[in-house]
């Protein structure tokens, strides 16, 4: 509905109100006429009160769409992205971690999600895309907060979360660790110089120890110093986990580089059950001339018995056999280009990496040893997995697959949530850190299982992508001054996303 000024051909000039919801024009009321402009005025101020009062309709005069336009810029009064709040906010408040109701821990860990910064270029993006003004110095006061009062309450929150979508059974728990470095050079009792599996040795890390759940879900971490053996992490997490809920029987699973005889043997006086990578090479010579005797097919799998409380199942498949090989023959390839080139010497003699076929011949010729070659392709394709649960070998297998979960989870920590590398200094920084990390995490886990749940073709990323794409207007109404607010769904993906999770 609309006013209408229409000359008409006596000259006089006639007041109208339109109607054109049908689509067509409909003359609803013509106010008056006359050339004269005080009266047209008046006529014009009558026809608003009746549009008013028939439709409550905005005072927009329709003449202009210029006008019309430049009515509706100066009534905006920001433009947001709300798409991550309706989407990740929304699974924050079911997971629970809304019982934390500050307003900054909210904030930092939907932005970890969205955009991975540090916490100053976080208080800019919020501050630009979303209207929220965050002091930095309030973040770091935050920070200190939630490593001294809520670290605790947010595992708690996670934990109970995961126990009731895994039905209030954890039996099997998956155990691994990462390094994270620092854009700095100085260490101190945290942070050290280690083996780092960023490639960054002459950065000080520290250690990220993470235990996880079926399905990938994070239950608890822990942070150990930089230079600390990987193998020393894992039971003081465990037994620390196994304490804090209570848990009668858990059945440990991990990877080779966290595995030693000491582990083991402590893992087994504890009372766990365990599945392990089993480094098959270095098994005793009895051992390996069994394994090598299994002669197994793609596919197969067998037992060998080990001792009295522990067994290893042996795996052969011809995929893994085609990369030892092509690994192997590769790494040779440049072993001998570095023969060639009279690079190497006899400080390479040693048993790192490829460097084991290499052998002195003389006095200085250095060759390779092509019978240290043929025993190597004899493993070529085998996986072992050491265990002391009655698990058959097929679950045990299975088991040990999952692992790749936590892979995944420090692969997502690392790219997606970019949780490396680290710019604070304080250790209670630091810790709360990888606390706001965790919790994005955990989001993103939940948004996976949701997803999946849905039976969406849409991966966390892509989801996480479209949201950012929704933004919200807040103008102000031209007539009476009140602020209204509309989200803009517009694309077929951001409808989609709506209706998948009915957002109202």
């Amino acid at each position: 509905m609309f006013i209408r000024r229409k000359k008409n051909k006596s000259g006089l000039v006639s007041v109208q109100v339109i109607d054109k919801s049908s689509g067509k024009y409909k003359v609803v009321k013509t106010i008056g006429s006359s050339s004269n402009a005080g009266e047209l005025e008046q006529f014009y101020q009558e026809a608003l009160t009746l549009m008013r009062n028939h439709t409550g309709a905005l005072e927009l005069d329709f003449q202009s769409e210029e006008q019309v336009f430049e009515q509706f810029a100066n009534g905006i009064r920001s433009i947001n992205v709300v798409g991550p709040e309706l989407l990740l906010g929304s699974i924050f408040n079911e997971i629970g971690f809304n019982e934390i109701s500050d307003f900054i821990f909210r904030q930092l860990v939907i932005a970890r999600l969205c955009f991975p910064v540090s916490k100053l270029k976080t208080t800019d993006y919020l501050e630009k895309y979303n209207s929220i003004s965050l002091d930095i110095d309030n973040v770091y006061r935050y920070l200190d907060k939630l490593y001294n009062t809520q670290r605790e309450q947010v595992q708690q929150i996670s934990y109970d979360h995961t126990i009731k979508i895994l039905n209030n059974k954890i039996s099997i728990v998956f155990y691994d660790v990462t390094t994270l470095y620092f854009e700095a050079e100085q260490e101190d009792e945290l942070r050290k110089t280690g083996f780092s599996k960023d490639g960054k040795h002459q950065h000080p890390q520290i250690v990220l120890g993470l235990l996880v759940s079926i399905g990938g879900y994070p239950l608890v971490y822990d942070i150990f110093e930089g230079n600390k053996f990987e193998g020393h992490t894992m039971l003081p997490v465990i037994e620390s986990f196994k304490s804090k809920y209570k848990l009668d029987k858990l059945v440990v699973v991990a990877d080779s580089g966290l595995m030693s005889a000491a582990n083991i043997d402590e893992l087994q006086s504890k009372g766990y059950e365990y599945i392990l990578g089993a480094r098959i090479k270095n098994e005793k010579q009895h051992i390996q001339e069994k394994i090598l005797a299994l002669a197994l097919k793609n596919g197969e799998s067998s037992i060998v018995h080990k001792d009295q409380n522990s067994k290893i199942i042996i795996s052969y498949s011809d995929k893994r056999a085609a990369k030892d090989k092509h690994n192997r023959q590769r790494g040779l390839q440049k072993l001998e280009k570095q023969i060639r080139s009279g690079k190497l010497t006899k400080a390479n003699i040693n048993n790192r990496g490829y460097n084991k076929y290499l052998k002195l011949e003389g006095k200085v010729e250095i060759s390779i040893d092509k019978t240290k070659i043929e025993d190597a392709g004899r493993w070529d394709g085998l996986k072992g997995y050491i265990t002391n649960t009655d698990l058959n070998k097929d679950e045990i297998i299975e088991n040990y697959g999952y692992l790749w979960k936590i892979e995944k989870a420090f692969r997502i920590s690392k790219t997606d949530l970019q949780i490396r590398p680290i710019y604070h200094r304080l250790q209670r920084r630091i810790e709360a850190h990888i606390c706001i990390a965790f919790v994005a995490y955990k989001i993103y886990k939940e948004l996976e299982r949701q997803l999946k749940e849905k039976q969406s073709a849409l991966s966390p990323e892509k989801a996480i992508q479209i949201a950012k794409t929704i933004y919200a207007v807040k103008i102000m109404t031209p007539l009476n001054k009140t602020i209204i607010t509309k989200t803009l769904i517009l694309t077929e993906e951001q409808k989609a996303l709506k209706d998948l999770f009915k957002w109202t």
